[in-house]
């Protein structure tokens, strides 16, 4: 959506807060010996208690509030009660909501407890080039120049990137125009970022794939060849300078 009016700025910072609180709360809640289904029901609680609904189950009646991944899962892992969270599981938590009309979306991987398997790295570079990424946005950049950005900054420190996972515009619906935001130089693409526009801005990290597949479950999506992926997101609106980050609250650069 582009922002046209302050209502509607106040609208997409509400919904951010909601999804960027709940993201941090699971976060913290994470403890090893949880299964992911306790973990989601914790953030299907806020969000309702915030009056926020899932994006993911309204938008495609996704079983669960939340998507959970757990080490070689990259993406839109199912809450599960058979699924219990260790010491040093790379986790991946992904929170999308409509509030009052609004929608928003954020995640992020992160390490639980003791990093007893040399994941912290990986999390690390994702932070750093999203980080980097969104600095670099404002109207009139080319989206494929931010792709190209992303996927140099992963080559320098060893990583490939998912190339068929992508970032998105977001607002009045959870997946708008524009409907790639890709984590490397798409030719095709000549799209740029228009001044005011919603986007939800994605890095997808990885160790030894560049494609995810989507496993029988219909949802849960793996590397090709295997490996783990760190993904950090924010939802941004863009402007002629610095992009107001509307999901900081999730403090996932801290």
């Amino acid at each position: 959506m582009s922002i046209t009016q302050a209502s509607e700025l106040v609208g997409m910072k509400k919904a951010s807060e909601a999804v960027a609180l709940t993201l941090k709360e699971m976060r913290n809640f994470a403890k090893p010996g949880m299964t992911t289904k306790e973990l989601d029901n914790y953030g299907g609680q806020i969000l309702n208690d915030l009056g926020a609904k899932s994006a993911p189950y309204l938008t495609y009646g996704f079983p669960g509030w939340t998507c959970i991944s757990v080490n070689n899962e990259f993406c839109h892992g199912i809450p599960s009660d058979k699924k219990i969270l260790g010491e040093g599981d790379l986790i991946n938590i992904d929170v999308s909501a409509e509030l009052d009309g609004f929608w928003s979306d954020n995640g992020g991987s992160f390490v639980l407890g003791t990093d007893v398997n040399q994941h912290q790295e990986i999390v690390a570079a994702s932070k750093q080039i999203l980080h980097k990424a969104i600095c670099h946005i404002k109207g009139g950049v080319r989206i494929s120049d931010i792709g190209f950005l992303i996927e140099t900054e992963a080559k320098k420190r060893g990583y490939k990137v998912i190339k068929n996972l992508t970032g998105h515009g977001i607002g009045r619906s959870l997946h708008e125009e524009p409907s790639e935001i890709a984590n490397f130089r798409d030719k095709f693409n000549l799209t740029r970022f228009k001044k005011n526009s919603v986007v939800a801005i994605e890095t997808f990290i990885s160790k030894t794939s560049s494609y995810a597949e989507t496993l029988p479950d219909g949802w849960t999506m793996v590397g090709n060849k295997g490996g783990f992926m760190a993904q950090h997101e924010h939802t941004i609106v863009v402007t002629d300078g610095k992009p107001i980050v509307l999901t900081e609250m999730n403090e996932i650069w801290n």
